[in-house]
């Protein structure tokens, strides 16, 4: 694990286990055997905001607030098909989704570059084909690289997988730019319809804002699906490029994430300072 990420995620863990009585950054440094200082420089640096405003981001009123704010720019970038002004990005991600019969061939006459690099958000593993980038999964677990490889051999067994340096060289300057909606890329989606559909509902999702599953099924015309919406939240394999980070659940709490919940949270932070 990156080690400036595992300090900033034992800092989260240690907010999010203390919120209540909102620990200040010298107890919080004690804790991690830091100086307030260099806490305080490292923590702003990785997740764009002090220690003292993330805690913000780790209560239930913050989140419900930030729900409720939001609402409305969900349906207005539905509606607008992100052309507006303010808040309302561009849609700077294209999509490309393989025919079912691609998707039955579990990705034969595919290949996929691939690279695991560092970033601010920790290391990660792309894959990228000559149609777009199809993988962008993040460490978690003291993964080595040779696992991240390998789960990504499981998802794209019958493809030819080639070892790239540059691939990963192009994106991981980027990774800051990418979590504000700056960068565009192209993606390769492998998924059922319905996936694909929530999936493309989530690139309309501004940076800075958040969204309950609820809403997201009611934005894709299907109100009484919000658990199905869920499961094609979780489904998703492209960390980042497509936010399901930007999904909470509608009581306010931040939920599960497939790359930590720790990392769910700093994104969300660290968008909602540069939005």
């Amino acid at each position: 694990m990156n080690a400036q990420y595992a300090t900033i995620a034992a800092a989260i863990r240690y907010l999010q286990a203390h919120r209540l009585r909102q620990p200040g950054l010298e107890e919080l440094a004690t804790q991690l055997g830091l100086s307030g200082a260099h806490l305080q420089r490292v923590f702003a640096d990785w997740a764009g905001v002090s220690p003292k405003r993330f805690l913000q981001y780790l209560t239930k009123q913050h989140a419900r607030e930030l729900l409720r704010a939001n609402a409305d720019v969900f349906a207005t970038a539905l509606e607008s098909g992100l052309s507006g002004a303010g808040r309302l990005h561009d849609l700077m991600v294209s999509c490309e989704a393989l025919s079912p019969g691609e998707v039955r061939a579990q990705g034969g006459g595919v290949t996929i570059r691939h690279a695991c690099a560092d970033s601010v958000f920790g290391r990660f593993l792309v894959g990228s084909t000559d149609r777009g980038i199809c993988h962008l999964a993040f460490h978690v677990d003291d993964m080595s690289d040779a696992m991240a490889v390998a789960a990504l051999r499981a998802e794209w067994p019958a493809a030819v997988l080639l070892p790239d340096g540059r691939v990963a060289a192009e994106i991981a300057p980027q990774l800051q730019l990418l979590a504000v909606g700056k960068v565009p890329l192209r993606l390769l989606l492998r998924g059922t319809n319905f996936q694909l559909k929530v999936w493309e509902a989530l690139l309309r999702i501004p940076a800075g804002s958040v969204v309950s599953y609820a809403e997201l099924a009611r934005g894709i015309g299907q109100p009484r699906a919000a658990r199905a919406v869920g499961s094609a939240v979780a489904a998703n394999r492209i960390a980042l490029l497509i936010p399901c980070h930007r999904v909470i659940r509608e009581s306010g709490e931040i939920g599960e994430y497939r790359w930590q919940s720790e990392r769910k949270l700093a994104l969300i932070a660290r968008e909602q300072a540069g939005a």
